[in-house]
Formats: C-alpha cells, sequence, structure tokens
C-alpha cells in the first residue's frame, strides 16, 4: 500500500521542517507550502491525502484557505495547527469542515495520533462509501434476476412506488424473495442513506416483540434495566421491514396501526409520543384477508398495510426464469472457475416444480458447484440430486421421483438429439434400461432422424 501524501502548510521554515521530518519518519509522504496560493496549487497538482494547516499565516489565513479546499475538495480532510490561546479560532475552523486541530508546539505522539486517526477515519468513509455503491448496484431493478411477464410486472410496480413513502405490502411463498425487493425498494428510495432496519416478526417472542418494535423505558417491567430503543426508532429517516407481518400478535398490531397512522410510536413505559419519520415495508407467507376472515389480523391494518400489494410469484409459475437464476447462481459459486450448465441440465432444473422456490435453487446450484465433477455440469450429474430433493419434498403435482426421473430422460434425449445410445451415456445408464423407461413413462420420440 502507497504511504498517504501529506501536505504541510505554515509560514514558518522551522515548523515546516520538524513536522515533515516526523511525518516522514513515520512513513508518510510529505510535500510543504509556505502559503496558500501554493498550497492550493499543491492540492491540485499532487492531490494529497491530508492537509495540515497553520492558521496565521499572511495574505490569507487557515481559515481562507479551508473554504477553498472545501469548496474544490469537499472530501480532503484538513487539519487546523493554532498557537496556544487561539483554540475558539480552531473550533470555529472545525465549524467549517475542519477534520481536527492541534496546539503548538506539537508533540510528536499528539500529532502522530490525531493524523492516524483523521486517515482512518478517511478510509472509513471511503469504505462505507464503496458499501453504499456496492449495495445501490446490487438492489437495482435491473439486477434481480427475472424477465418473465409475472416479474417485469413486478418490477414496473416497484419503479413506480420506489421514490414515494407508501406503505408496500410484499406477499410470496417462502424463498421467493420477498426481503430481496424490500431492499431493492429501499436502495432505490430516497432513504437509501439512512437505515434499512429488518424485523422478522415470527422470530422474536410475542412477549418480547412490543419491546423490540417500539422501545421501552428504564423499569418499564421487570428485567428493563436500561432504556432501549426500538426498530421505529433505530429506523428513523428510513426503512422499516416486517417480515412474516402475519404472525404478530392482535394485541400489538392496534399499537402498529397508530404508529401508521400517526407518524409516532409509545415506548413500553414511555411518557409521550415521539414523533417519527418511517417508510414501513411488510412482508407475508400467509393469506392476510383470511386472517381477517378468522379474527386473528385487524382488518383495519390489512388495508393500511395493503395500500401498494406486491405479489411475488412463486418459481413454477416463471419457469423461464429458472435458466437464468441457475446461471448466475452457479457463477457466483464458482467464482473464477469458468462453471457451465449444459442445456439438458438446465431442461432438467425446469422440469422440477421448486416449492422451496428460488432459496432453494440457489441451495441446489450452490451444492451442484461444490460437488461437481468437472466444470461442465450436465443432466445427468443433477439427476440424483434432482431425484433426492423430490423424495424430500412435499407431494405435489409435478414433484414426484417419477416426474423428476422422466424430465431427466427428456432433457438427456433432446440434447442427444434423441440419439438413445448418446442419451443412455449422459444418464449413465444401460441403452435397454433407458428403452424400458421411456416405454414406462410413455416418452414419445419428437424427432426420429438421429434415433438409433
Amino acid at each position: 500500500m502507497a504511504a498517504s501524501r501529506i501536505l504541510v502548510v505554515d509560514d514558518d521554515q522551522s515548523i515546516r521542517t520538524v513536522l515533515g521530518y516526523m511525518l516522514q519518519e513515520a512513513g508518510y509522504t510529505v510535500e510543504t507550502a509556505s502559503n496558500a496560493e501554493a498550497a492550493l496549487r499543491a492540492v491540485a497538482e499532487s492531490a494529497p491525502d491530508l492537509v495540515l494547516s497553520d492558521i496565521k499565516m499572511p495574505k490569507k489565513d487557515g481559515i481562507a484557505l479551508l473554504a477553498d479546499i472545501k469548496a474544490r475538495n469537499p472530501a480532503l480532510p484538513v487539519i487546523i495547527l493554532t498557537a496556544f490561546g487561539t483554540v475558539e479560532t480552531a473550533v470555529e475552523a472545525m465549524k467549517r469542515g475542519a477534520a481536527d486541530y492541534l496546539t503548538k508546539p506539537i508533540a510528536r505522539d499528539d500529532l502522530l495520533m490525531t493524523v492516524a486517526k483523521t486517515l482512518k477515519l478517511l478510509r472509513l468513509e471511503a469504505e462505507n462509501e464503496d458499501l453504499r455503491e456496492t449495495l445501490r448496484e446490487r438492489f437495482r431493478f435491473e439486477s434481480i434476476v427475472g424477465l418473465s411477464p409475472a416479474m417485469v410486472a413486478v418490477f414496473d410496480t416497484l419503479r413506480k412506488v420506489a421514490g414515494t413513502d407508501a406503505t408496500v405490502l410484499i406477499t410470496g411463498e417462502s424463498g421467493t424473495g420477498k426481503e430481496l425487493i424490500a431492499r431493492a425498494l429501499h436502495f432505490n428510495s430516497p432513504r437509501r442513506e439512512r437505515r434499512l432496519v429488518a424485523v422478522n416478526c415470527a422470530a422474536i417472542p410475542q412477549e418480547l416483540l412490543e419491546s423490540e418494535l417500539f422501545g421501552h423505558v428504564r423499569g418499564a417491567f421487570t428485567g428493563a434495566i436500561r432504556d432501549k430503543t426500538g426498530k421505529f426508532e433505530l429506523a428513523e429517516g428510513g426503512t422499516l421491514f416486517l417480515d412474516e407481518i402475519g404472525s404478530m400478535p392482535v394485541h400489538l398490531q392496534a399499537k402498529l396501526l397508530r404508529a401508521l397512522q400517526e407518524r409516532e410510536i409509545e415506548r413500553v413505559g414511555g411518557d409521550g409520543p415521539v414523533q417519527l419519520d418511517v417508510r414501513v415495508v411488510a412482508a407475508t407467507n400467509r393469506p392476510l384477508a383470511t386472517l381477517v376472515s378468522s379474527g386473528a389480523f385487524r382488518e383495519d391494518l390489512f388495508y393500511r398495510l395493503n395500500v401498494v400489494p406486491v405479489r411475488i410469484p412463486p418459481l413454477r409459475e416463471r419457469t423461464g426464469d429458472i435458466p437464468l437464476l441457475a446461471r448466475h447462481f452457479v457463477a457466483r459459486f464458482a467464482g473464477e472457475a469458468a462453471v457451465t450448465l449444459t442445456p439438458d441440465a438446465l431442461a432438467a432444473l425446469e422440469g422440477y416444480r421448486w416449492p422451496g422456490n428460488v432459496r432453494e435453487l440457489e441451495n441446489f446450484c450452490e451444492r451442484a458447484v461444490l460437488m461437481r465433477a468437472s466444470n461442465r455440469i450436465d443432466a445427468a450429474s443433477l439427476a440424483a440430486p434432482l431425484a433426492a430433493l423430490a423424495s424430500e419434498a412435499p407431494a405435489a403435482p409435478g414433484t414426484t421421483l417419477p416426474d423428476i426421473e422422466r424430465a431427466a430422460i427428456v432433457a438427456a434425449l433432446r440434447a442427444a438429439g434423441w440419439n438413445r445410445s448418446r442419451a443412455a451415456r449422459r444418464l449413465g445408464i444401460a441403452r435397454h434400461i433407458l428403452l424400458y423407461r421411456m416405454k414406462k413413462f410413455g416418452i414419445v420420440p419428437e424427432d426420429e432422424s438421429g434415433a438409433d
């Protein structure tokens, strides 16, 4: 890693020399300037990582130099050097954007500690910005895999509401990617610079959920030995994602309804409301309308949450997305290895109903990459794992072991141009066994030109 570049600005030659020596001895690259004009030229030409500037200089002082630097490069940190007795001026400089200040005479340890701390904060800010940019890129709607008409309709709805504060209710089976959609909503909204706070209402004991959501004050109940900030307050200015909202106990639903209507909460044991600016996105894999009918969910809360309904279709309703998703997952888990899925492997994956939806497909692709015999994954290598999945999954139309076996055989035959010998070799079985199973499953050749 290259040494950090530090620009020392002071009209006193001896101070420039001493500071430069201490910094160079610590491993920094140092450049010096005797006045503000020379400092601005150095900032433009040398791009330092940090500026140390005296306040009292002829013509243009350190405060004016600070203003010029911040106008040109707001991210460049400036540490102000001030004589003893002029700390008030240094404090004013910090109000104007200085990173810190040092009082002359400057001790070596104070200098190096302040410089190291400032550069560390600069690196952390850069890393945080990189992370935010990575998150923005990852959760762009265009980055979510899916080209089926059903998913295109979902993306269209999300784009329309992302820039608003409208409450969104995401519904869908387990494993369809409801939290991914919630995160995409947040990172494509004006609230992206603030926090996204996620709460799984089904994973928190009912007696603790109220405190988790709304917080509590010390002494509110047995064991409340200190104040606790709830998830609503943690999400101030950002987004609160309430997953598995259908599991919320009825006695808390009224309090949630008030929070949505009035934009305020009450801490457990608190003595007054707390105003908040929070967008709420909820998700459930349970039919809320049915829960309303049975009295397990408040009707008024349902309508308050269901301002913008977004249904994520199960994978069996968008089988055309399976090859896209499978290639995406395989590429991710393979890293730098050039692992590919053959056409017959993709056809076999399409033939399975994936009751666990995208999450199940993702896990399956990870196992397939880890257990592969080569960088070319074909239907034969997937037949046994798919059959195992089918035997473990709840019985449903199209997910039984014969269904999976038939799909694997058809995929192998198509990939082999309906040549039985080549298809049998792909499947790792004898040709006569393949012929028997074709007869058993009523598989009729689509093209006799390559048959043998």
